[in-house]
Order: C-alpha cells, then sequence, then structure tokens
C-alpha cells in the first residue's frame, strides 16, 4: 500500500467526517493517535472536546442550542489499563465494558451497528492500542451499512503488529461530502507519523477544512514510561 501524506489527504477532502489516526512516531518512541470530528448542521457544529480523567468527552459549546445529544455527546476516547481507545460515538464505552470483562476488541463490536442516522447510517469507526514492554499493537474497525441499505451491517476488522517506525493508519467515515453521505470505502490508508505532538496537530488542524472542522484531539504515549502528552484544538473557544 503506498504511503500517502495525510495532510494532503485532509486538504483534498471537504468533508471526511470523524476520523481516526493510529501509528508510531518516526523515532519508534510513542504510540499516537489522532481523532478529529466535523460538523455541518448547527447541532454537530456546537460542540467542543473537554478531558475526562484519561480520556477526553463531547460537551456542548452552547448548552442552549444543543438539540439533540444523541449521537454527538460521547466520550471519544478512554483508556483501560495499557488500553487506549478511540472512537466516534458511544461505542466506546460498550469496548471499555466488555473488554473489561475479558472480551476482544473485536467481539465487543459485534453487539454494535452503524448509527441510527438515516439516510447516511454513519459508519462506526474505532481504534484501540496496546502498549507493552516498550512495544505497541494496534486495531481498527468500521461497521458499516451495506451500501446504505440498513438490512445489513457488515463488519471490518484490521489488526497491525509491531507497527513500522513513522507509520500510521487513516479511517474516517466519510468518502467525502454528499447526500446521503458516502461511507467510508477499503482498508484504512497507510499515512507517515511525525515525531513532534505540534507539529502533527497542527498540520492535521490546518488540513482540515475550515467551514466543517470543529475539533481535534492528538496523544502521545511514551513506549518506554506510558507517559502521554495530548493536545486538544475546539474550533469554538
Amino acid at each position: 500500500m503506498k504511503k500517502i501524506d495525510i495532510y494532503e489527504e485532509l486538504k483534498n477532502n471537504a468533508y471526511p467526517g470523524r476520523g481516526i489516526v493510529i501509528g508510531k512516531s518516526a523515532d519508534g518512541k510513542s504510540a499516537v493517535t489522532a481523532y478529529f470530528i466535523m460538523g455541518r448542521s448547527v447541532n454537530s457544529r456546537n460542540r467542543v472536546f473537554v478531558e475526562d480523567g484519561d480520556g477526553i468527552r463531547t460537551q456542548a459549546f452552547d448548552p442552549s442550542k444543543l438539540s439533540d445529544p444523541h449521537l454527538i455527546i460521547y466520550a471519544p476516547v478512554r483508556v483501560l489499563g495499557n488500553k487506549t481507545i478511540v472512537t466516534n460515538g458511544d461505542q466506546t464505552d460498550t469496548i471499555y465494558e466488555l473488554m473489561n470483562q475479558q472480551m476482544t476488541f473485536e467481539q465487543s463490536l459485534r453487539t454494535r451497528e452503524f448509527e441510527d442516522d438515516a439516510p447516511n447510517f454513519t459508519p462506526r469507526i474505532s481504534g484501540i492500542i496496546k502498549t507493552d514492554n516498550s512495544k505497541m499493537n494496534y486495531a481498527m474497525s468500521i461497521l458499516k451499512s451495506a451500501n446504505g441499505n440498513p438490512d445489513s451491517c457488515q463488519r471490518y476488522t484490521f489488526s497491525y503488529k509491531n507497527p513500522i517506525d513513522g507509520e500510521g493508519h487513516f479511517i474516517h467515515t466519510y468518502m467525502g461530502d454528499g447526500n446521503p453521505l458516502p461511507s467510508f470505502e477499503g482498508e484504512p490508508k497507510l499515512v507517515g507519523i511525525p515525531n513532534d505532538i505540534d507539529e502533527f496537530t497542527n498540520g492535521l488542524w490546518n488540513a482540515l477544512n475550515e467551514d466543517n472542522k470543529v475539533s481535534l484531539f492528538v496523544r502521545f504515549i511514551d513506549l518506554e514510561t506510558g507517559e502521554t502528552k495530548s493536545k486538544i484544538v475546539n474550533k469554538n473557544v
């Protein structure tokens, strides 16, 4: 698979929707993840990321403008021991709770389907990072309808053991703008991952469509110490 420049990829897609990036820094010292949200409606754009324990959650920027919390208020990032869970919906909690009961990432997601937002039936995208003894593995998942037909749920899981330094994968909800919105297709895209959290954060934020971007979260996890560095960028401030 050809490695692509994630910044150029984002600049060329006005509406990738919500996206997850997971990989390893170029120096091999950090596990890296990023999660962003975008919005077209007033309700979707009226959000910010806030810290919540070891993870983050979404909340309304202006509570008086929150018309429907369903599907937009959730915890995108939670930490379970040496595992970091990143998703685009409340399946974060499903994964956390069921993995805490000794189920696997994939088994946990078998209890869930795509979102109930007809006619888009937005895919549920999820990722998990496991760090152990200066090493990392990660997996990504997408649950989607059958080309817009909600009668069938299609589940795909992609696992990456001992990833290459400076490489990661990018999965997002939509191929681009449209009505209905077209679901992501194919494998997660191979992308480059830098060493510097500020460089990565600024590069991603600046590449996202100015009108549609809402919030961005980036985390670097030191593979030796487990220490984390995180950045949150909100359009609404």
